[in-house]
């Protein structure tokens, strides 16, 4: 009889399979034996940079580790120690936006608001102008 063709997704089983060195999780380097909801310091090393939980594969935990870091994450968002999320910068590249809208955005006109107070002397003109306001009104009091 004829070989049947492998089926789509199927690996070579003549293939050697790769070899990797598994990760040390940090609970085991720093010999963790439990962990607490209130060690945000532990608990962030097992976020990504916006507050997501890292899965085993990067962090090197095994199961029950990896159970124990996510309800003690869980718990630490509940109670406002960590993040639910949070927001990256992100560069913004001065692209139009795309209704072709060719006005200034908003943040930066206040930015050019704020250079125009300012005058040759580099002092605010409108906190001077405030200040020497305050300074007459106590004087006019007396």
């Amino acid at each position: 009889m004829a070989k049947k063709p492998a089926p789509r997704g199927a690996r070579n089983r003549d293939a050697a399979p790769r070899k990797f060195k598994k990760k040390t999780s940090p609970l085991v380097i720093d010999k963790v034996e439990y962990v607490d909801y209130k060690d945000v310091d532990l608990l962030t090393r097992f976020m990504s940079d916006r507050g997501k939980i890292r899965n085993q594969r990067l962090t090197g935990n095994d199961v029950q580790q990896q159970r124990e870091v996510a309800n003690a994450i869980k718990i630490a968002r509940e109670m406002g120690l960590l993040p639910y999320a949070r927001r990256v910068a992100s560069a913004s590249r001065g692209r139009p936006s795309r209704d072709g809208d060719r006005r200034p955005r908003q943040d930066d006109r206040v930015e050019d608001q704020n250079i125009d107070d300012v005058n040759d002397d580099g002092i605010d003109e409108s906190t001077e102008s405030d200040a020497l306001e305050t300074v007459g009104a106590e004087d006019g009091e007396a």
